[in-house]
């Protein structure tokens, strides 16, 4: 007689494989963003490897999912999204669905940044530059030293 394994325990080696345990669903964004890492774009690669491991003072996330688009760069201490433009963002509708997210973005909190590919190409460096410069501005300032105290209800 065999004993079943209990909740959370089973034939790990056959989870590991793909078999086994129950399918978890991803949401269409995240699985999009998986799909992406795997096929940056050489501008993007340019600019992770200059952003990559708080090269740029702040950590970035590649390819990460926010509401239902997908940034190619994030940086969540800041709200940061970074959007590497190439010419397919002037084609047919793209416009129109990019403004579309810039103001989902901006509704939400966050702050975008969009850099033409070609700028990436021609000096990497530079792009990764003004995207660490961004970065190093928060959203909300502090208030300078000696300067007014804050009104009451926004400490």
């Amino acid at each position: 007689m065999t004993i079943p394994p209990r909740h959370g325990e089973g034939d790990r080696r056959a989870q590991r494989d793909g078999g086994g345990g129950s399918p978890r669903s991803l949401r269409p964004e995240t699985a999009t963003a998986r799909k992406l890492r795997k096929s940056m774009s050489l501008p993007e690669v340019l600019l992770w490897q200059r952003l990559k491991g708080q090269q740029a003072g702040a950590k970035f996330r590649k390819q990460h999912p926010v509401g239902p688009y997908v940034a190619d760069f994030y940086c969540s201490a800041t709200r940061t999204i970074v959007e590497v433009d190439g010419e397919a963002h002037d084609r047919a509708d793209r416009p129109s669905r990019d403004i579309a997210r810039d103001a989902f973005l901006i509704e939400n909190g966050y702050r975008g940044l969009h850099i033409p590919a070609k700028d990436v190409l021609k000096d990497a460096d530079a792009a990764a530059d003004a995207i660490a410069a961004l970065a190093a501005n928060p959203l909300h300032h502090q208030p300078a030293a000696g300067g007014p105290p804050p009104r009451a209800g926004e400490d």
